[in-house]
């Protein structure tokens, strides 16, 4: 059976974009080389990420980390798991300032932790990317997106390509000059080229639909 490491050599896959994609390659250049995210050397608890994306879910960065701030505090732990968030009970959520759905959300990965049906670290390091994504999206709370930046930004998957991502369809439309965005569809077809380092690929993509001469300011994210 495969064991799958966190990350991957993004010299490589930079060198092997540039060669086969000559229109990705003129922007690789143009922005220099992008490195490896953070995420990938941390330390990395599944059930504490998904419960922290679920807290930070249509928030911004800074309202997020208030709240979860806040339900830490309430919890007496950093660590959000079933043990820990059955310490809290649903009203005193809403006092930390969780919305009603989002508590129902945080019940069902609790309840889901406690039935053993959340793979951690170890069983994700023999999953195939597929089959992490089929394992969590039943969760309340958890779309594919969610679980995709988790492959990305955290686990470190070399060849996931966020087709659903406004900013990534718009990276993909300025490098090809296109009149309009590409159909998710369309730029998984369109991706194909990009394979095995779509991960890659897609760091660029962001950075190119959002490239501007003026610096942005950080944002706090829940995978960070």
């Amino acid at each position: 059976m495969p064991r799958f490491r966190r990350g991957f050599d993004v010299q490589q896959a930079h060198d092997w974009l540039a060669r086969r994609d000559r229109r990705l390659g003129a922007w690789m250049k143009r922005l220099g080389p992008i490195e490896a995210p953070p995420g990938w050397g941390k330390s990395f608890d599944p059930v504490d990420a998904l419960a922290r994306a679920i807290l930070f879910q249509q928030l911004s960065g800074k309202a997020a980390s208030t709240i979860v701030g806040r339900v830490e505090t309430a919890i007496g732990s950093t660590r959000l798991h079933a043990d820990t968030l059955g310490r809290i009970d649903d009203a005193a959520l809403r006092v930390c300032g969780v919305s009603g759905n989002k508590a129902l959300a945080l019940r069902d990965l609790a309840r889901r932790e406690a039935a053993g049906e959340i793979p951690d670290l170890r069983r994700m390091s023999v999953m195939e990317h597929d089959a992490i994504i089929d394992a969590l999206v039943p969760i309340r709370g958890i779309g594919r997106w969610t679980v995709e930046m988790m492959l990305m930004f955290r686990l470190g998957r070399p060849d996931i390509l966020p087709i659903d991502v406004l900013g990534v369809r718009k990276g993909a439309q300025r490098v090809d000059k296109a009149e309009v965005l590409l159909a998710p569809k369309a730029l998984a077809e369109r991706g194909e080229k990009w394979g095995p380092y779509r991960t890659y690929a897609s760091l660029y993509l962001w950075r190119i639909a959002d490239f501007s001469d003026v610096p942005k300011a950080a944002t706090n994210r829940s995978q960070d």
